[in-house]
């Protein structure tokens, strides 16, 4: 059993204690997986067990138990998958929007590495490890798109390196609120953990160098539809970089704002370009998806078409 020790910092005065919990990013449980630590006993303040809806003060001491986690690996299983490209090193995924792409807590099963194992038969790169076999970057739930997949361990440390130095083409295509100016710029800021909600990123000083370009495709009444080109791969990027400048991705119920377009199923993000010299053949490789219909259509509503 692991043991964690935490001091109620003064901003934080006033939080119910689950609330609080679970937005440190040291401990990342899940609200059901907290109420079974509280109801267990395994939430003490000042040696006492406490109630989730305690009101914290600064300087609390909580002590929080956490029972030894059964191994998590991930299974095969027969999820249909839209394969771009494929070969014995590697191959290319067209993934959809609402798949995750490796088990977690919250996402046991039906991600896109349980569909992987079944399609290649195991035969993945081990870097990523038993729970991310294959992974060499990865793109959010409700983002569509593209991504590589290493099978071997020399293609995955090819891939990486040159994530590493920048020179994968990732090329994303989003709807946000607002409209520009410029036809295009960029959003040169560095992004880490937001300093009050442990679960969100943002631009902080003392975050990872992140640039992502931007550059306008077409303007609507009140939203602007851009291709974002990456030189950075940071968790969030294109999600935090444009909410910071004043223009969210339509739908993002995160970063954008709290009447968000919920027919969207999350944030307009389409990973559209993907390019990179195969690490073995040393081949160009250069691979488009087109936009899929979540996307089309709400261009479709903002041009006032009628739908097909």
């Amino acid at each position: 059993m692991e043991r964690f020790d935490v001091f109620v910092p003064a901003e934080c005065a006033g939080q119910r204690a689950d609330r609080f919990l679970a937005d440190l990013e040291e401990i990342e449980l899940t609200r059901s997986a907290l109420q079974r630590l509280f109801e267990q006993g395994l939430v003490q303040c000042g040696e006492k067990p406490v109630a989730k809806n305690l009101k914290l003060k600064a300087g609390d001491h909580l002590t929080v138990d956490l029972p030894d986690a059964k191994p998590l690996e991930a299974q095969p299983q027969n999820i249909p998958l839209e394969i771009v490209y494929e070969d014995d090193y590697l191959l290319v995924v067209n993934k959809p929007k609402g798949m995750v792409v490796h088990p977690a807590p919250g996402s046991p099963d039906g991600t896109l590495v349980n569909a992987l194992l079944y399609h290649c038969a195991g035969r993945l790169s081990s870097i990523g490890g038993v729970v991310r076999p294959g992974i060499v970057h990865r793109i959010d739930k409700d983002t569509s798109g593209l991504l590589v997949v290493a099978k071997t361990d020399a293609a995955h440390e090819g891939l990486c390196a040159q994530m590493a130095v920048h020179s994968v083409e990732r090329v994303y295509e989003a709807v946000v609120y607002g409209r520009f100016k410029e036809p295009e710029g960029f959003v040169e800021a560095p992004i880490g953990r937001h300093r009050t909600d442990r679960k969100k990123m943002a631009v902080v000083p003392d975050g990872k160098y992140a640039y992502t370009g931007y550059q306008v495709l077409a303007q609507y009444n009140g939203f602007t539809h851009i291709a974002c080109r990456l030189k950075t791969g940071r968790t969030h990027q294109i999600r935090v970089h444009m909410a910071s400048i004043g223009h969210p991705l339509a739908g993002d119920s995160v970063y954008g704002p709290r009447d968000c377009i919920k027919r969207l199923n999350g944030q307009c993000l389409h990973a559209r370009v993907l390019g990179f010299e195969h690490p073995v053949t040393g081949e160009t490789m250069h691979f488009e998806s087109p936009l899929p219909d979540y996307f089309t259509d709400f261009l479709r509503t903002l041009r006032k078409e009628p739908e097909s």
